[in-house]
Parts: structure tokens; sequence; C-alpha cells
């Protein structure tokens, strides 16, 4: 069995898979790496081989961010979902003091859990939330597979956040695999909304993303690049080249979206080695393991020098069978697992705002 030998300007780290076959990481030594000459290292009874590649931008500590709310879960599937506005702001709140350096916030219909791309709710969230905390307010501009392109986007030119997603290309976003799970649902919409899904095409095509791409930057928001499959990656690559997108880009890996890349370890280092020919050190990225996968591919990710997303949005469950109580019950676990596991710290959100770049809470339109 071969693998790949990830090395990044943090450290380097040996990989190998266990009985059960679960990666297994180990740090070997705190090193910076440039170039190096391909060769191959055999270590107990497994070859791992070394491969050269321009490192990525890393920091010292791992970015956190939290999804709070999302809009890929509907309310019967826990009761711990946030829906009204004053909750996702204490769940964001809350996840922030366990140590989130990012929160990702969408907002809901507070009477039935829709997702909704309502202004005045934007607003209200967002002004809270940065009144009680310095976290990095990140929005969405995904919003629901259902808005379109000018409704999700509408947040950039009326809120300028610091920072906001930017879809990086068209999927198949199925959630009908939901209705499988629940014979009955608590909102009619529920139902009508994970069907629909089943003849739905979430789209981010080229010219809306040549409107898109500049916008965010002429109101100095931060695009966070969602990638949801290895292609999303070639297509930010043609806005790099064309001088549509700024470097250094920040990338978001979502994995385990139906219509998009599963959740596995090989897909991960699949997409970071391209990103790596691809963009050389003018990226830095992140990794959403949707569901099971969640602290999985996070641990992997700080491992790896990246970061990792945690929240309700991702997965509702804590452990196998446990439904998380909170955002900020998933957040700890990440924080406890990158300390324990990787020898990297946490960043704190002006630790992050500097490396990403960010103008700073003083200067959003909320």
């Amino acid at each position: 069995m071969t693998s790949r030998l990830i090395m990044g300007s943090y450290c380097s780290r040996s990989m190998r898979r266990s009985q059960n076959d679960k990666l297994e990481f180990s740090i070997i030594e705190q090193q910076s790496i440039s170039l190096m000459t391909s060769v191959s290292v055999l270590t107990g009874t497994f070859i791992l081989e070394c491969v050269s590649f321009n490192l990525m931008r890393t920091l010292d500590n791992a970015i956190v961010t939290c999804a709070v709310t999302g809009a890929i879960h509907v309310p019967t599937m826990s009761p711990y979902l946030p829906i009204t506005p004053d909750k996702i702001v204490e769940e964001a709140v809350v996840a922030a003091d366990a140590g989130a350096s990012i929160v990702h916030l969408h907002v809901r219909d507070p009477e039935t859990g829709e997702p909704t791309s309502d202004l005045e709710l934007f607003r209200s969230v967002a002004e809270r939330v940065k009144d009680r905390c310095d976290a990095v307010i990140q929005l969405t501009t995904g919003g629901a597979p259902t808005m379109s392109v000018e409704e999700r986007t509408a947040v950039v030119p009326e809120l300028e956040p610091e920072m906001a997603s930017c879809n990086m290309g068209s999927i198949n976003f199925g959630l009908y695999p939901i209705l499988d799970a629940f014979d009955e649902f608590e909102y009619e919409w529920e139902t009508e909304y994970l069907e629909g899904s089943r003849d739905l095409i979430f789209p981010n095509t080229f010219e809306s993303l040549e409107k898109i791409i500049p916008m965010f930057q002429s109101y100095g928001t931060m695009p966070e690049l969602e990638v949801y499959d290895v292609g999303h990656l070639y297509n930010a690559k043609h806005f790099v080249d064309r001088g549509i997108l700024e470097t250094p880009i920040h990338i978001q890996f979502v994995m385990g979206i139906h219509g998009g890349i599963s959740a596995d370890h090989d897909h991960l280092l699949h997409l970071v080695d391209t990103a790596e020919k691809l963009f050389g050190d003018d990226f830095s990225y992140s990794v959403i393991g949707a569901g099971r996968m969640q602290m999985a591919l996070g641990t992997t990710a700080v491992n790896m020098g990246g970061n990792a997303r945690v929240g309700l949005e991702d997965s509702l469950y804590i452990r196998k069978g446990e439904l998380a109580e909170s955002n900020a019950q998933q957040v700890e676990k990440m924080v406890e697992l990158t300390r324990e596991v990787s020898g990297r710290d946490v960043a704190s959100p002006e630790e992050g705002r500097s490396f990403l770049g960010l103008k700073g809470q003083d200067n959003v339109a909320f």
C-alpha cells in the first residue's frame, strides 16, 4: 500500500494505516521544507512516498471555524439545531468562547426553521454576535440550494462582512436521502425541501462568479472558496490566472455532500496535493467533513498544517449515536483534538484575522 508523506512548513508528519484502516499520523520533526527529491522510505511494512511540492501558507496555531446552523439539516433532525435569531446568536457567542476563531452564519425563519436570505435577520444576528464577541463573522453566500444567486449574495453589499463563503462551482446538492431516516417531519416545508433536492442543481456558473468575486473584493470582503470537488480548484485557478481572483486564497474543502466529493482521507490528500500544484504557497485551507467524518477529517487537516470547521451545520452529532447538544460542544472537542493530536494550539480571532488579511470588525456595515 503506497501513501503520500505530507510535509508542510509547520512540521513534517508520517502517515500509516492502522489495522482498522484508519489513518494515523505522527509528528517526525519541526522543520521547514522547500524542495525535496522524491524518495521512498520504508516504515514497518508500509512504503511512504515523499513528494516535493511548494508549501501552502500555514499558521502555527490552527483556525477553528464553527458553522452554527446552516441550511442542510431540518428541525426534525435535532432539537438542538438553532433556529431563532436569539438562539443562533447565543450559539455563535458560546462557540467563540469555546475556541472558534470564525463563526459562519446562516439565518432561518424563526417560526418554522426554514432557511432564508432575509437581510434584516442577517443584520440582527451579525450585529449582536459582533457586540458580544470578537470572532470573525463569516456570512454565507451559499444560503440554501433553492435560493437564487442574487438572493444568496446580497449580504455582501448590504453588510460588507470581513469574510463570506464563495462557492466555486455548480453541483447536484442532494438532501433527499434524509427522507429515509424519519417517518414524519415537524414542518410541511421540510419534506418538500428535501424531496426537491432530488432534481436540483446548486448553480455557481462562470458568469455568476465573474460578477461575484469582484463584488467581494470591492467591499473588502475576503471570499472563502467553497470547494466541493477537485474541478472547483481548477475553476479557482482559472479566475486567478485571469486576474479576477486575488491571491493568497483561502479554501474550504467541503467533503461529504451528496453530489460532491466524498468525505475520506484519500480524497483530502488529493485535494491538498492538487491545490499545492495549482497555487503553491498562495493558499491556505480548512476542511469540512460532513456527518460522521467531521472530527476525523478535521483532525487530519490540523495535523497537516491546515484548519478545521465544525458545527451543527455540518454534523448534528458529537459521537456515534449521540446528538451534540450545542455547537460549543463540537468546538471544544476539536480544540482538544488539535492540541493533543497535532501539537498545535488554536488561533485567536486576531491571529486568524492577521493570517487571512481581513479588514477587521470596525470596517463592516453592521
